[in-house]
């Protein structure tokens, strides 16, 4: 069993904000703040750059809570 994290904990572990994590995924802060709240909504393609910006597999985040 893997322990998975939020995607809102995976940017705060990276030590990242919610604006600096939009500027290197090409995206706005409210499209962070909405897949945080959504995380299910995510391109798959976004959910990989995510995990990459924030240092994870992309195994780690659960993309599945809300």
């Amino acid at each position: 069993m893997s322990i998975k994290i939020s995607l809102e904990s995976a940017r705060v572990n990276a030590k990242l904000t919610q604006k600096e994590a939009a500027e290197k995924l090409g995206v706005t802060q409210q499209t962070i703040y909405t897949w945080e709240k959504e995380p299910n909504k995510i391109p798959i393609g976004k959910a990989y750059k995510l995990a990459v910006t924030y240092g994870l597999p992309l195994d780690a985040i659960d993309f599945l809570c809300n």
